[in-house]
């Protein structure tokens, strides 16, 4: 199994108590962090509650999301090593997308730069 495969089969709820972690150690809240990913996705409060209580992983979180942002071109950066905007597979770039948004916030971004109001 490649790194790829791996993100892919990875659960977004065994993920995501790391994304409150990280912003609430630097002051932010869960509701920023939801904010971030409704604004990416699409999903709300209720899709998101399911998605984590059925343990669905990154590639269908992704693949099933109800409308992926159209400014996500607008999210470039490094992160991970990897520039976000030159990322080909489209799954690892969204997860990179999501990590990327998460970082902005935790280094204290104001979420209308952190979602490219």
């Amino acid at each position: 199994m490649n790194n790829h495969e791996r993100i892919y089969r990875m659960s977004f709820a065994g993920v995501y108590p790391h994304y409150i972690a990280k912003a609430e150690k630097k002051g932010r809240t869960k509701a920023e962090v939801d904010e971030i990913i409704f604004w990416l996705t699409g999903y709300n409060e209720q899709t998101l509650q399911k998605i984590i209580e059925n343990k669905t992983d990154f590639e269908t979180f992704f693949t099933q999301a109800p409308n992926i942002n159209p400014n996500v071109s607008k999210i470039t950066g490094v992160i991970c090593g990897y520039r976000v905007e030159e990322i080909e597979d489209e799954i690892i770039q969204k997860v990179r997308y999501l990590d990327k948004l998460i970082d902005e916030l935790a280094k204290g971004k104001a979420m209308e730069k952190i979602l490219r109001k």
